[in-house]
């Protein structure tokens, strides 16, 4: 699957619905039976679309890059490094009316989102999020767990980075947790190394950010 120059954020999620692999939930085409609204698919491409036209348009100078969906956070809503509780300050970044809600039930958080966007809020620009494997990977028959992606699955899905890279032409790229900054060495992107928070990390991915941003 392949994505040309001319495409467009519509071009973009046209070719995320497409995705398929075993063991991978795919936010953008699925719809959780446990917890999603009916629409919940279409509702996560509208978030990403209106996001992606709103960097497109402002040409974002950075882009945080982490590993991939998870079942607490961007397997809801649709955007990497977001959960339901931080919807609205996504949106603020970007200056959209409002992003919504693909799940029914109450709230849900989601600890790494917590402190990715506690950082987010203090830096004066917005910053495009993404991961190198956009979906949900989680284990058989336990669709609300997390599992590292496989590298085919990265590599059948790099062109999705590449495109965004190559759109944007940030200044500076992030790779949260050795899995993204492996995975974008391999793509030849120049990247910051900076600790991805969950696991023990979150001190140093906060110390980190704070001094690559001059916070």
């Amino acid at each position: 699957m392949r994505l040309h120059g001319q495409s467009t954020a519509r071009d973009f999620i046209d070719h995320l619905v497409r995705l398929r692999f075993r063991g991978v939930f795919n936010p953008y085409a699925e719809a959780c039976p446990t917890c999603d609204k009916a629409e919940a698919a279409t509702i996560r491409c509208r978030n990403l679309e209106s996001v992606l036209d709103a960097a497109l348009q402002r040409r974002v100078a950075s882009i945080w890059v982490a590993r991939d969906l998870g079942y607490r956070g961007g397997r809801r809503t649709g955007l990497a490094l977001t959960d339901e509780v931080n919807l609205p300050s996504h949106a603020a970044q970007f200056g959209i009316p409002k992003l919504h809600r693909a799940t029914t039930g109450p709230i849900v958080a989601e600890r790494t989102a917590d402190v990715v966007w506690k950082m987010l809020r203090m830096i004066d620009q917005p910053v495009f999020l993404w991961n190198v494997f956009p979906l949900h990977p989680h284990g058989i028959d336990s669709p609300m767990t997390n599992r590292r992606h496989t590298r085919a699955e990265r590599q059948e899905c790099s062109c999705f980075l590449e495109w965004l890279i190559m759109k944007l032409r940030p200044r500076t790229v992030v790779g949260l947790g050795r899995d993204a900054f492996d995975a974008l060495n391999d793509m030849h992107v120049r990247a910051a190394p900076i600790r991805h928070p969950s696991f023990g990390g979150q001190h140093e991915f906060m110390s980190g950010i704070a001094k690559l941003y001059d916070l």
